[in-house]
């Protein structure tokens, strides 16, 4: 079993940049070897894939609206991962969400899930 809390979202300007966080914790055995994801809701949108980590050896990947702008990490000392967003644009308003366990992009696979953290960007 694992628990996320995310934290760091907010009230930012277009232009900013902003850090989220997500502390986990629980078993060991639920974090190694697993895949740690990013993923965010619009509102009145379905979830969107932003960007996934390998715990084990920290290889990403991002989706298209993550890859130019935004930098998933790990710190495995803390359990801690982390969502780095520059330039921030009006459209990147929504509730974020880290995740653990699933495969790549597929939300649907990821068995832990954060409360969310909503970080809403104003123009």
């Amino acid at each position: 079993q694992a628990q996320l809390d995310e934290s760091g979202g907010g009230l930012v300007q277009a232009g900013d940049s902003l850090t989220l966080s997500c502390a986990v914790s629980g078993s060991a055995s639920s974090r190694d070897g697993a895949t740690a994801a990013w993923f965010r809701r619009s509102e009145g949108k379905e979830r969107e894939f932003l960007a996934t980590i390998h715990w084990n050896d920290q290889i990403t990947s991002y989706g298209p609206s993550a890859a130019e702008r935004f930098t998933i990490s790990l710190d495995t000392a803390s359990n801690t991962l982390y969502l780095q967003m520059t330039q921030l644009k009006p459209e990147d308003t929504a509730v974020y969400y880290c995740a653990l366990g699933g495969v790549t992009s597929y939300s649907a696979s990821y068995p832990y899930w954060g409360q969310g953290t909503q970080v809403t960007v104003s123009s």
